[in-house]
């Protein structure tokens, strides 16, 4: 099982901070055709993303009660899409936690570079589809998250940001 930590913040103005700092992650609404015959949904990298396809990849049969994910990565930006039953996305910035639930094939996830994720809750017969920005490269994860939240303290600190 992957661990995921609840970061609960006991500074002033923290949740203004997370909210700051996981507004990137959003749900992107994806161009959907409605016919009789049945739906249609395309995407264009670039156009509809906010990056070029370089990868796609798709998990599904997921034992119930199982987890995926459990890593960030460097600089890679992935869109999850839930193509058939639902799933929810747990992403934390370091600081804090938001909890995304997906379940059309219309709707996808951007999910922005050094964002640690989990997928859990699978339906039956659920299908993750994921679009992503980089070829696979080992060297772009990170998969321990005492160690991503070393980096981005430590890229916050030397920003000068403090987490924001």
């Amino acid at each position: 099982m992957i661990y995921l930590p609840h970061i609960t913040g006991t500074r002033g103005g923290v949740s203004v901070l997370r909210e700051e700092r996981l507004s990137k992650c959003k749900i992107i609404e994806l161009p959907k055709i409605t016919d009789a015959k049945g739906n249609l949904t395309f995407i264009e990298g670039n156009v509809h993303l906010p990056f070029a396809i370089k990868r796609v990849y798709y998990t599904y049969d997921v034992p119930g009660g199982e987890v995926r994910g459990g890593h960030a990565h460097k600089n890679l930006q992935q869109l999850i899409i839930a193509m058939s039953g639902s799933f929810d996305v747990i992403l934390d910035d370091g600081y804090g936690e938001k909890k995304f639930h997906l379940s059309r094939a219309y709707y996808g996830l951007y999910i922005p570079p050094m964002t640690w994720r989990v997928l859990e809750n699978f339906s039956s017969g659920s299908v993750c589809l994921v679009l992503v920005s980089e070829l696979y490269d080992e060297k772009d994860y990170v998969r321990d998250y005492e160690i991503f939240k070393k980096i981005v303290q430590s890229t916050s600190n030397s920003l000068g940001t403090n987490g924001k």
